[in-house]
């Protein structure tokens, strides 16, 4: 599913039938500000924020957004049952980091706190897609398709 953000900045309707993948219903239904909001508000993080792991010892920024699970099962049988979050939440990718490495995420919301440590993220893909401003907040190029 497409990151929740994307459809509250860029979106002005729906096909009927909903979002669903593979939808090419070219009729549409408007949205209406209600619709909107309430959208707004299924996420809890947004696009560009630095977030931290609630029990890992990782951070990032997030890049993109499932408004409910949408991993292989497998990815998600491998997570120890004492600590499997449930599906039926927010995923976010992340470009995360931790001391050694950078790599890419997908943590629930229900893992995820705010970072307000105001240290920058070294991860090579931020440039691609990322701007820093003055007040270390990552905002989206442009130019990039979220």
């Amino acid at each position: 599913m497409c990151a929740l953000i994307n459809l509250i900045v860029e979106a002005r309707s729906i096909p009927k039938g909903g979002l669903t993948p593979g939808n090419t219903d070219a009729s549409t239904t408007e949205l209406k500000p209600d619709t909107l909001v309430a959208m707004q508000r299924t996420a809890k993080f947004r696009l560009g924020q630095i977030v931290k792991h609630r029990v890992f010892p990782f951070r990032g920024v997030i890049f993109d957004v499932d408004l409910e699970f949408s991993n292989s099962e497998e990815w998600y049988e491998a997570i120890p049952e004492d600590i499997r979050p449930a599906k039926d939440q927010p995923f976010y990718h992340l470009y995360a980091e931790n001391d050694k490495s950078t790599y890419e995420a997908y943590v629930s919301e229900q893992n995820l706190l705010p970072d307000h440590s105001d240290k920058p993220l070294r991860h090579p893909a931020i440039a691609n897609e990322f701007r820093r401003d003055e007040h270390g907040f990552y905002r989206l190029h442009p130019s990039t398709g979220h």
